[in-house]
């Protein structure tokens, strides 16, 4: 079999599973967010934690309790690091240093988890367990309960309430993250993936000598990583290292992990607004992107372009053979189209275009179908802007869901789409006007100091403003500059976005619906959903292109 009919068979067989998992998890998501009774133990959860789950929130009381609730997460997690050489199960490592656990604290709440140090060499099991595996649940719970909060402003009529938040969380945690984390981890453990708490081996290696690794509870950290959009792992080799990612299977087990829930939570948008054909319309907005960047990838890795491809049958610089170009390039598009950040290859090294598709993929602001959570409500304000543009073409007051898009909606809209460009780009051009921060690049100084050393610094502020974590090599990010920028830009890319999301949810709450009439625009007709690609396309065009320019196309084209 030919590695590109390997590839094209993976992709259909994921698309396939994909389809299964659609409606009775869309539903059942639907259900649960709906769902008026408490779980026994979430009525435990809600004693401990001093919550009253059936009071209502207004957008500014839910806000406070997202924010509030992350910055416990972040000062629990930093202080977790600062004392961990101290704690049992250490492993032996030392204590994090400050401006390092700031940005991996950050990171995790930030659902980013982007890590700018070897996972086997600095941290110890309990910081992984306890601090760093938690957070991937109630991170991803956090995202989606923004989400909900969101689609109850488009579902309510004059009430201005969002739900709960302390109730959407827990239930996003109890009955979804974990039943599925759960079986996903007893999937990972039976096909080879490792589930202890050993200390540090030294192991032989093929070619002699020997070298020193550790255990972990990684299949159960692995599945979370996968499966709430996070990132980061066990190991610096990520989903590349065997102990995470045994085989081919895994791989695409993986990235079916990746997709299923932003993908299924069109459907639960469809069912609670009263409208499936409306979450059918934005299933087919993300579907039509991520399958068209992934052709894209899989066209650019396998085109041969020199001795050495040829020699290679593709660009498999970079990529695990038991993976091949094909799943590297269904897994590289899954996760930078999605806030994952997970990699099973090493992006910096796949083709000049290659990395610029991965780019592009987190500069649309990673919503097809994006990050739990994030992909929806992220999809849903560009859906507001696409609306908005629509109006103005016909001259009439633009509608969705039957909510007017009014001055307030539009501009905290408009402010939602520009905080990441601003963060990305400005802390981009500090980097590269720093002595100290060029400094950072590690490649040899005739391609450090071009379009690809650019593209490093570029790919670094993309990844952690849009809480994706994924990394090019060649650039030393454990420095204080790049620590605390990136930190700033992951806790700003994530939470500014979602003061704009609650207060857009807020004021579409307070309004009563508006009949529809033969001129209003049917955005569940696939007209619409051309419009939303379109719109999406060209917004992020106009934003980056010349970033672009200066780095992956420049590379390419030389």
């Amino acid at each position: 079999m030919s590695p590109v009919l390997a590839g094209v068979l993976q992709l259909i067989a994921l698309v396939a599973a994909l389809a299964l998992a659609y409606r009775p998890l869309g539903d059942y998501m639907a259900a649960v967010y709906s769902s008026p009774e408490h779980l026994r133990i979430e009525k435990v959860i809600y004693r401990c934690i001093g919550a009253h789950a059936d009071a209502q929130m207004r957008w500014p009381a839910y806000l406070r309790a997202v924010l509030a609730f992350s910055a416990a997460g972040v000062l629990l997690l930093y202080l977790l690091q600062r004392v961990q050489g101290g704690m049992p199960l250490s492993l032996g490592f030392a204590s994090i240093s400050p401006d390092q656990a700031f940005n991996t604290a950050a990171s995790f709440v930030a659902n980013t988890n982007w890590q700018s140090y070897s996972g086997e060499q600095a941290m110890g099991h309990v910081v992984q367990t306890a601090g760093l595996a938690v957070q991937n649940f109630v991170s991803a719970a956090t995202g989606m309960a923004v989400a909900i909060a969101l689609v109850r402003g488009f579902a309510r009529s004059r009430t201005g309430d969002l739900g709960n938040f302390w109730a959407d969380l827990v239930r996003g945690t109890v009955r979804v993250l974990v039943p599925i984390a759960v079986i996903g981890a007893v999937v990972l453990v039976a096909c080879g993936a490792i589930q202890n708490f050993s200390g540090i081996h030294e192991v032989g290696q093929f070619m002699g000598g020997s070298q020193q690794t550790n255990g972990g509870a990684v299949a159960s950290q692995e599945v979370i990583k996968e499966l709430g959009t996070n990132g980061g792992g066990y190991f610096n080799g990520n989903s590349a290292h065997p102990f995470e990612n045994p085989d081919a299977f895994t791989n695409l087990f993986e990235v079916f992990l990746i997709l299923v829930i932003p993908f299924a939570l069109t459907r639960t948008f469809g069912k609670l607004v009263g409208n499936v054909k409306q979450g059918y319309a934005v299933l087919a907005t993300m579907g039509i992107i991520w399958l068209g960047f992934t052709a894209l990838m899989m066209w650019t890795e396998f085109a041969h372009g020199g001795p050495a491809l040829e020699a290679a049958g593709a660009a498999m610089e970079g990529k695990e053979t038991r993976f091949g170009v094909g799943g590297s390039s269904i897994f590289s598009v899954a996760t930078t189209l999605t806030s994952t950040g997970a990699v099973d290859s090493f992006h910096s090294s796949f083709t000049a275009f290659g990395g610029g598709i991965q780019l592009l993929g987190m500069m649309l602001g990673e919503i097809a179908p994006g990050g739990v959570g994030s992909g929806l409500y992220g999809m849903l304000v560009m859906a507001i802007i696409a609306v908005f543009i629509a109006g103005l073409m016909v001259g009439r007051t633009p509608e969705y869901l039957g909510k007017k898009i009014g001055t307030r909606e539009i501009k905290l809209a408009a402010c939602y789409i520009l905080i990441t460009p601003t963060l990305v780009l400005g802390f981009t051009a500090a980097s590269m006007a720093l002595p100290d921060a060029l400094g950072s690049m590690l490649n040899t100084k005739a391609l450090g100091a071009g379009s690809h050393g650019f593209s490093e610094v570029l790919y670094a502020f993309t990844s952690g403003a849009n809480n994706n974590g994924s990394a090019f090599g060649g650039l030393n990010a454990n420095t204080p500059w790049y620590n605390t920028t990136i930190g700033l830009a992951m806790l700003l890319g994530r939470f500014l976005p979602m003061v704009f999301v609650l207060a857009l949810a807020g004021s579409l709450a307070q309004q009563k619906p508006v009949p529809e009439t033969a001129g209003t625009l049917r955005t569940e007709k696939p007209l619409f959903a051309g419009l939303l690609v379109g719109t999406i396309l060209i917004i992020t065009g106009l934003t980056y292109f010349p970033a672009l320019a200066l780095g992956p196309l420049a590379e390419g084209l030389s």
